[in-house]
């Protein structure tokens, strides 16, 4: 097994010395919006664990092709791909893995941080109440995501250069609703629907139950931001909606190119240029990176961040089809997949049958069945 950090942690630390935000207090403990309450309720009520949720102890081999088809590989019929022996194939989609599992683990740190610095700087005290829930939440998939990368892909990534400037740009802004802006509309939106990928795509029980679970809590943050950032934005000036229209573009690009992997074909001493190019222009690439953002335009939308320069931009990205999808509905999917999934493992680990219906939980089954059949 390769070590584990292809490049040297000591090398990649990061400190972010100035956030020049302000801590706010609210004296009124006994007021609170009601969906605020409802949505901090839930919160608490879903918590779990993941050392007794998550079945640990299920094998998994990093080079196994079930883990990612070939065909979903971002290099997949490149010049580079079709030279490349069986054996290579498989470290590539190997390092590949723990590259896009790393930065979910790095974004899951900076929501992490993220999530504890609305708590000081929001002013609602409702609000600070869901956001102690979601910090919880976000230390929990910091912990699974780093045993996953640790214990069973045995190799991690730094974060990526896209990512990082992102987070960057919004820990250290002292705007409480920039922090909302930057992590919960964008850098989670996107985190969701490249969750939701994995989990609907991968032949791994272990990796798919974890992105399932994940993107239960995932939604409920993304709910959180709406609700706060449309409050508030219906009261901006035509100068603050602006600004914040213009970090929203910026983000979205930042976003989008953030999954060209270029650390993963440098690592594995292939051409990065050659590699790098093929991934931005190739057709399936092109339709999963357009994908990502099936959770961020409606909810841009939704909190009224949808002047004419955000518009041309999705336009230009070719995700304005997505203004119109139902965001709650797209949540209340993820959670009842997430419940699904959980049923059905219950049920397999105490020898109970399993639905074979053609239901979406059925189809979880199966996914799973063959996967221990392998």
């Amino acid at each position: 097994m390769e070590y584990r950090y292809p490049v040297p942690v000591t090398e990649t630390g990061w400190n972010i010395t100035d956030v020049g935000a302000t801590v706010a207090f609210d004296w009124q403990y006994d007021a609170g919006r009601q969906r605020m309450l409802n949505l901090y309720q839930k919160g608490k009520d879903k918590q779990w664990d993941s050392i007794h949720r998550i079945d640990w102890d299920h094998e998994v081999d990093p080079t196994d092709q079930n883990l990612l088809p070939d065909e979903v590989m971002p290099i997949f019929g490149s010049a580079t791909w079709e030279r490349l022996s069986r054996a290579e194939k498989d470290r590539a989609r190997h390092h590949y893995l723990a590259w896009t599992n790393s930065q979910f683990l790095h974004g899951e740190q900076g929501a992490l941080v993220c999530s504890a610095k609305i708590v000081a700087t929001v002013p609602q005290l409702d609000s600070k109440f869901y956001a102690a829930t979601q910090t919880m939440d976000e230390a929990r998939h910091v912990e699974t995501y780093a045993r996953y990368l640790n214990d069973k892909l045995q190799l991690t990534y730094p974060i990526d250069d896209s990512l990082k400037a992102l987070l960057d740009q919004t820990i250290s802004d002292g705007r409480w609703d920039f922090t909302y802006l930057g992590m919960q509309v964008m850098i989670e939106g996107v985190a969701l629907a490249a969750f939701s990928m994995i989990r609907d795509f991968t032949g791994d029980p272990l990796g798919k139950a974890i992105n399932a679970y994940v993107m239960q809590d995932e939604a409920r943050h993304i709910a959180f931001g709406r609700l706060a950032l449309k409050d508030a934005y219906a009261e901006l000036s035509e100068r603050e909606r602006a600004e914040r229209e213009e970090f929203v573009v910026e983000a979205s690009h930042l976003l989008r190119d953030r999954f060209l992997a270029r650390e993963v074909w440098e690592t594995l001493g292939y051409d990065a240029d050659e590699l790098t190019a093929y991934v931005d222009q190739h057709q399936m690439m092109g339709e999963f990176r357009k994908a990502l953002f099936s959770r961020v335009v409606p909810t841009v939308k939704d909190i009224g961040l949808w002047g004419p320069k955000v518009q041309a931009a999705y336009q230009d990205m070719g995700v304005m089809h997505f203004q119109d999808a139902d965001i709650d509905e797209l949540s209340d999917s993820d959670d009842r997949i997430a419940e699904e999934m959980e049923a059905l493992l219950a049920a397999r680990n105490e020898g109970r049958a399993v639905p074979e219906d053609g239901s979406r939980a059925a189809e979880i089954a199966a996914t799973i069945a063959a996967a221990d059949e392998a």
